[in-house]
């Protein structure tokens, strides 16, 4: 062990390895020491040699050591999740690929349960040192040919993996790659001729597939992403080469590699690279080149949208930039106009109230469009931009509201042709207006905005325009709940006739596999019982049967987001039909199995594969929403065998392989189902039953480092001391002392916010051992909320039960001080 050299180390171990073949490991009682000591050091180093040595002599004679290989399963369990030692890994890799072959019954279970960390540590291997890697991928030629059992619950991540390091990393192609592809990245085009995207006619979304640099630059994060190397040790380089070039057109095209990557690697950006990725793109925006200028209005939009919410704190750097951009942009150019309300458009979204000090400049600049620009496109692009706004405004839009109104209806009065896009464009906008400025004021105008959207129906005869205003009629009529008023008016047609037509309207929506009609207000407010049920009748099954038979992606997305809009709004209405909770939970169920037609690995046309990533994720994530909402529709008890068969593919996305975004899905899930069971007959039961299972995930998420995980596992936590109640009272001693430590050390502010908000929880519990003496002060502490603000009224429900149960503590001079 004092020996520092690697190659003495290596000899030394081989010695050792020759004398095992003669002498049984029980016979040499002194090795046995040795091993254990340094395979468990708290120096690495020591570890290495440790490793190094275990390995060389269980090649040499692995059987003798049989009674020690479950105690050595578990010291590999450990040794595969330290991933800043790559040496250990790669001894400890190669030793389990030497045993596996004498691994019995006994260690089965051992064996299965490594898998998953044993492909993560190969990741890590593959980046320190390849040739390594390589040697030690045998372990799964070895399980296969051993015990084929042990890899079979694992067998489509084994296959992804060996095939995204097959192709790419063993054959050494990875630079090669990148090498030829930066050339087509920064090239300039011929002399007199504009890229594609520099066009004056170009739509300026970056989806173009034909265009050689954007599917150049697709190519990049494709490679970088899927190989698991690291970001910056690959393609940073390349592209701050290139953003610092004097060539405008290569620094265009290390802006559309920062753009692509914001897309393909949002976790890494997010928590490492944000700030200064960021400050790299707004200086692009005052480049002298408005080629470069272009593109980082590209690679902003794609910011906005793919780094959400971190990007959303850099508001008061972005919005002047981006309103400045646009008040001095040349009209004419279409295509820059473009991407500069895409990336307006994207950053609104999330601002809410934020957007508040913007929104004089804001809608200054978009009555102007509408108002003083002949050209469609840019109306078109208006016209989306303020419902961006109202999303993110809502009643602040009130004093702008008629000037966009009177421009909305006098688009939807015209029949030519080239209005088509601007008017499905007006329809979208008016319903999110509808749902976002208030009854009050949306109310009276809703009817006039009905007629003329059933005007243009029977007007115009054009199928798409058709379906579309068959769609925003009915959620104009839902967002505002005025059916049965206007029904009683006479104002729209008469309820018989309202009728006929809301049937005519879901059958086109279905035929055409549209289906993304909100029918959340469709309720008892203004259709009566008998009526409702007749409908869930028919939309439900046609939900469920386009979710297993649908081949595109999007439509099953929008079917999937609709049928849990239905279920929130009409809750135990949905499941009046005693078969209707088998068939959605079965078919959320095949979703998360990724057993629907859509999810059978192929590509639309018109997407690419990262696209194509992206919406099987969000397939998983609509599939997994169901689940809550089921959970607060029906008794636990009726609900319990489906949620049973539920549950575990929720919890095995909560690994530590997973991405940050299925990790967080997880643990998000968990919780909202937990809260879900608090408020149904026979949940606290159920909660009590699953938290065995459900205890470990969350408590392992605290220690996350993604703040958004540690966010959603301490509310998961919260609901669970809330739901079950008395049943976890054993566990709460283990639950203070976890969100004791975390807030000792946590700096996210949201998360400082559930830790108290789930405090708050364990107290509503109304347990005993909760110690609030203890408990109450260090809450009040860390009061007010600073950013979730929505658990505020957790918060201030817990003060009002203690000050009616605990006036003393309450009151007590220091603890009000703190509340007052």
């Amino acid at each position: 062990m004092q020996e520092s050299e690697h190659t003495v180390q290596h000899s030394l171990s081989q010695l050792c390895a020759v004398m095992v073949k003669h002498e049984t490991p029980d016979r040499w009682p002194a090795l046995l020491q040795l091993l254990n000591q340094s395979t468990k050091s708290s120096n690495p180093h020591d570890r290495q040699v440790g490793l190094l040595l275990l390995n060389k002599v269980m090649e040499s004679n692995p059987e003798p050591f049989k009674p020690h290989y479950c105690q050595l399963l578990q010291l590999f369990s450990t040794v595969l999740q330290d991933h800043n030692n790559p040496t250990a890994l790669y001894y400890c890799i190669l030793t389990l690929t030497a045993i596996t072959a004498y691994t019995g019954t006994e260690e089965m279970n051992l064996m299965r349960s490594i898998i998953p960390s044993l492909i993560v540590a190969l990741k890590h291997l593959i980046k320190a040192d390849q040739d390594q890697a390589s040697e030690a991928m045998e372990v799964f030629n070895e399980l296969m040919e051993s015990e084929v059992s042990i890899i079979v619950p694992h067998v489509t991540d084994m296959v992804h993996f060996c095939l995204e390091v097959g192709t790419v990393l063993k054959q050494k192609l990875l630079n090669p790659i990148l090498q030829a592809i930066f050339p087509v990245l920064v090239a300039a085009p011929p002399p007199g001729e504009h890229d594609p995207e520099d066009e004056e006619d170009d739509s300026g979304d970056g989806s173009d597939n034909d265009n050689p640099k954007h599917c150049a630059a697709q190519v990049v994060i494709c490679v970088d992403n899927h190989c698991t190397l690291p970001l910056c040790n690959n393609v940073m380089p390349l592209a701050q080469a290139c953003l610092t070039s004097e060539n405008p057109y290569q620094r265009k095209g290390g802006l559309m590699c920062l753009a692509v990557l914001a897309e393909g690697c949002a976790d890494h950006i997010r928590t490492k690279m944000l700030s200064s990725m960021l400050q790299t793109v707004c200086q692009s925006l005052s480049d002298s080149n408005q080629v470069v200028r272009s593109a980082g209005l590209f690679a902003l939009g794609q910011f906005s949208e793919h780094l959400q919410p971190e990007v959303s704190k850099y508001c008061s750097d972005l919005m002047p930039l981006l309103l400045g951009y646009l008040s001095s942009c040349n009209q004419a150019k279409v295509g820059h106009v473009t991407k500069a309300f895409y990336a307006l458009e994207n950053f609104m979204e999330n601002l809410g109230a934020d957007i508040e000090p913007y929104l004089p400049t804001l809608m200054e600049t978009m009555l102007s469009a509408l108002n003083n620009t002949e050209n469609l496109k840019i109306k078109e692009l208006a016209v989306s931009a303020i419902g961006a706004i109202a999303n993110a405004a809502k009643e602040l839009l009130v004093p702008y509201f008629p000037p966009v109104i009177e421009s909305l209806k006098g688009f939807l009065t015209t029949t030519t042709e080239e209005m088509r896009s601007l008017q499905t464009q007006s329809l979208d906008t008016l319903s999110v207006l509808a749902r976002t400025i208030g009854n009050d004021v949306f109310s009276p105008l809703a009817a006039e905005c009905v007629r003329l959207g059933l005007n243009l129906t029977d007007t115009i005869d054009d199928p798409d325009l058709r379906r579309c205003t068959y769609k925003w009629v009915v959620l104009l009529c839902a967002a505002v709940g005025i059916i049965n008023e206007q029904h009683q008016r006479g104002k729209v047609m008469s309820k018989q006739m309202y009728t006929v037509r809301l049937y005519t309207i879901l059958n086109s929506i279905v035929e055409a596999s549209y289906l993304c009609v909100k029918l959340t207000s469709l309720h008892l407010n203004f259709m009566p019982p008998l009526a409702l049920l007749k409908l869930l009748d028919v939309v439900i099954p046609c939900f469920l049967e386009t979710v297993r038979t649908e081949q595109e992606r999007q439509v099953v997305m929008a079917v999937l987001e609709t049928m849990n809009s239905v279920i929130k709004s009409c809750k135990e209405e949905v499941f009046k039909n005693p078969s209707r909770l088998k068939e959605i939970s079965h078919v959320i169920r095949d979703v998360l199995k990724k057993k629907a037609v859509c999810q059978g690995g192929g590509v639309d046309e018109a997407d690419d594969e990262d696209q194509q990533a992206e919406y099987d994720a969000m397939l998983l994530e609509f599939a997994g929403e169901g689940i809550p909402l089921l959970a607060s529709s029906v008794p636990a008890e009726q609900f319990a065998p489906f949620l049973n068969d539920l549950l575990p593919l929720i919890m095995s996305k909560a690994k530590s392989s997973c991405t940050v975004a299925d990790r967080s899905f997880s643990v998000g899930t968990i919780g909202e189902i937990l809260q879900a069971l608090g408020c149904v007959s026979g949940g606290r039961g159920l909660a009590g039953r699953l938290s065995n299972r459900l205890l470990p995930v969350l408590v392992a998420g605290t220690k996350d480092s993604d703040a958004e995980v540690r966010n959603n596992s301490v509310f998961g936590l919260g609901c669970l001391a809330q739901a079950a109640g008395p049943i976890v009272v054993t566990d709460y001693p283990m639950m203070l002392s976890v969100f004791s430590n975390l807030l000792t050390k946590e700096s996210d502010l949201r998360v400082i916010d559930n830790l108290c908000a789930a405090l708050c929880r364990m107290i509503l519990s109304n347990i005993t051992p909760c110690p609030l003496s203890q408990v109450f002060p260090a809450l009040v502490a860390r009061l007010p909320l600073k950013e979730d603000m929505e658990e505020n009224k957790t918060v201030f429900s817990c003060m009002a039960m203690l000050y009616t149960n605990s006036p003393a503590l309450v009151q007590y001079k220091y603890n009000l001080h703190l509340i007052l």
